[in-house]
């Protein structure tokens, strides 16, 4: 049986809250779960210290175990210093699209042509 340690999704519409939860890689997200490790509530300010709730103790057995923790919990996991989790990088990530690359290119152009005929009226 695969475990993650993952976010189950609470809360109304527009309001989420998360619960911090193990569970089968199969069972739907905020469907059956093992254990309830802590909770994220996005909608605090990032300096709350209510806004992320773990039980660190829990989350290590767990972790023991085999269960995998997903991207984000990492992160909360991480900054907690429960787990350690690589810094990534993705430079493509930052490029405009294939249509903004476009739109640049032709900008730039017309740039230089003006700037061309600018310096060709002035020589005549």
């Amino acid at each position: 049986m695969s475990l993650k340690i993952r976010l189950a999704r609470g809360g109304s519409k527009k309001r989420p809250y998360y619960h911090i939860v193990v569970a089968d890689a199969r069972s739907p997200r905020d469907g059956r779960f093992l254990e309830k490790l802590g909770a994220w509530n996005p909608m605090l300010a990032k300096d709350d210290a209510k806004r992320i709730e773990l039980n660190a103790e829990r989350i290590k057995h767990w972790i023991d175990n085999g269960a995998q923790p997903t991207d984000r919990v990492l992160r909360f996991l991480a900054e907690a210093g429960v787990a350690q989790r690589e810094a990534r990088s993705n430079p493509e990530k930052a490029k405009p699209g294939k249509k903004a690359q476009e739109r640049a290119a032709e900008k730039a152009q017309k740039v230089a042509d003006a700037a061309a005929a600018a310096t060709e009226a002035a020589a005549e």
